[in-house]
């Protein structure tokens, strides 16, 4: 029997629902069962895809291209399990469908009401495609008392009557907030939220209460006794030194053993926690440390981030080292010489983004890694920087820009029209649709052999995921090729650039893709590897 976990949270928002549901998805995978995790997400938009990264944090992308939140990237990150469309959706999807059959005719003219329709349809996501699934963890976004997510909790009230006995349970994560001058901490906001989340129908089993500090004793038992638990399901969620603690410390406070106690298994294996604390000492415990610069354009939120940050942390991971970042605002490089900001860095990293604002920055700080031989990482975007850079500066090609910005005289970076996806051929057009109209998933590159691109991943032939709408032009390849710039991977057919890299510099590369989407703690990204790798040679020239 497949068993469902539903993660609400209260009190207030970013308590670390998604890192919660990833922790406890690792901590039951640990113990032998088949997990599976999603996400719901009740705002309107249909997908985050055209969502500036202030609003949401990063667009997580998964292999069949569905762009999702970034909670699906902690999944895939602590259970190694590939997410997929089918593990995320939002109001605005739900909505999009339902209007869809709406004027098809599909309901035979029947009144359509978010009771039962609405709720039917987050019904049916949730608990479709679970065969051969001992456990399915659903996270709902936002908190209780939101309006827009009462839908999602009138829906999971009821599923828990429409499956068997025993099949569902639900956990809220909430914040008990210290008060300095009364010197404790408070549980009435815990109260308060619960009582709102009962009050729609749904009565917590478990209570994850975030906090800086210890519970004490009287706490719990008064948060036991006022919300309607058992005093062994207040579960402490105190903060750790790294995201890579939480399943280790999750466990010594009983939260995966409470949830199998909700559940009546009695029988379950103790989890095998080896690798999470062999991961939590390499953390905790480095043998050296490198600095390494992001030069981006959404720096004030570092969620816009989120997978590449743990990526270089995963980086750092496998070369025994602490991964220190430098945040620079790419905007600053239009004003100032970037030498007084990166000549202490060992490594130079241009993410992805959208838009001219802060693209001359970043070009700037491709140039000073190029001459000063400081280990470069372009991604997305920071590959076309790259290549607009050395177009400019190395093949005197002083137009060189990219039509993303506007009309270009030398458009070295232009608008996909078509691509091959399997054996279909999708086409694009300047003036579409935004959304969903990317570039999107894992797309296969064949890469050249004998490169270092190709020694790093040990095969010619890969498989990454892509999001982006602007591409290299191809007909500026041979241009760039005699000054030093190897096109060492392309799509399979030989049309789409997919990496660059300076074969007489110590570490340059660029990436049309995404790396950092496929990196794992127990698996990072070999690209990462060694890219933090080069760091750690570049610190040892200062």
């Amino acid at each position: 029997m497949t068993r469902y976990i539903f993660i609400t949270g209260g009190v207030v928002s970013s308590l670390g629902k998604g890192l919660a549901s990833a922790a406890l998805g690792a901590l039951l995978q640990a113990r032998g069962f088949k997990v599976r995790l999603r996400k719901l997400d009740p705002y309107l938009n249909v997908d985050p895809g055209t969502m500036s990264p202030y609003e949401h944090g990063e667009v997580f992308v998964t292999d069949d291209g569905a762009e999702t939140d970034l909670d699906l990237g902690h999944y895939e990150r602590f259970t190694g399990r590939p997410a997929s469309k089918d593990d995320n959706i939002t109001t605005g999807r739900i909505y999009l469908d339902i209007i869809t059959k709406e004027r098809r005719g599909d309901y035979l003219g029947a009144t359509i009401q978010v009771i039962p329709h609405v709720t039917n349809a987050i019904k049916d996501f949730v608990l479709k495609g679970n065969d051969g699934i001992d456990f399915v963890l659903v996270e709902i976004g936002g908190t209780v008392g939101d309006i827009e997510g009462l839908p999602f909790f009138e829906a999971i009230r009821q599923i828990k009557n429409d499956l068997p006995r025993g099949a569902c349970i639900y956990t809220h994560l909430t914040l008990l907030p210290f008060i300095p001058s009364a010197g404790e901490l408070k549980t009435k906001p815990t109260q308060h939220s619960v009582a709102e989340l009962r009050s729609i129908g749904i009565q917590p089993d478990i209570l994850l209460c975030r906090s800086d500090r210890a519970i004490p004793k009287e706490e719990r038992r008064k948060l036991a006794l006022f919300c309607n638990v058992r005093e062994t399901a207040v579960i402490e969620a105190r903060d750790v030194g790294s995201i890579y603690d939480v399943p280790v410390a999750y466990h010594e406070q009983g939260f995966d053993a409470e949830v199998l106690a909700a559940f009546g298994i009695t029988d379950a294996p103790e989890p095998n926690l080896s690798r999470w604390k062999k991961i939590s000492q390499t953390i905790h415990n480095p043998e050296g440390e490198v600095t390494i610069a992001i030069v981006g354009k959404y720096t004030g939120l570092k969620d816009a981030y989120k997978s590449l940050t743990e990526a270089l942390t995963h980086g750092g991971i496998a070369n025994g080292v602490k991964v220190k970042l430098d945040w620079i605002e790419s905007e600053i490089f239009e004003q100032d010489d970037p030498t007084p900001h990166l000549e202490h860095v060992h490594g130079i990293l241009v993410p992805g983004g959208f838009g001219q604002r802060g693209a001359e920055g970043k070009i700037k700080a491709v140039t000073f890694a190029r001459e000063r031989k400081v280990p470069y990482f372009g991604i997305c975007f920071g590959m076309q920087m790259a290549v607009i850079e050395g177009a400019r500066s190395l093949a005197g090609i002083k137009d060189a820009n990219s039509s993303e910005f506007g009309p270009a005289k030398e458009p070295v970076v232009g608008l996909m029209t078509e691509w091959m996806k399997g054996n279909e051929l999708e086409q694009r057009a300047q003036g579409g649709d935004l959304g969903g109209t990317m570039r999107l998933g894992a797309y296969q590159a064949t890469l050249k052999r004998g490169s270092k691109i190709s020694q790093i991943y040990d095969t010619t032939s890969i498989s990454e995921r892509h999001r982006h709408r602007y591409e290299v032009n191809m007909s500026y390849r041979e241009r760039l090729e005699d000054k030093g710039m190897v096109f060492c991977g392309t799509s399979p057919d030989g049309l789409l650039p997919e990496t660059i890299e300076y074969q007489d510099h110590p570490w340059f590369i660029g990436v049309q893709y995404h790396p950092e989407l496929k990196s794992r703690p127990f698996e990072p990204h070999p690209l990462f590897s060694s890219f933090i790798a080069a760091a750690v040679e570049q610190s040892r020239l200062f």
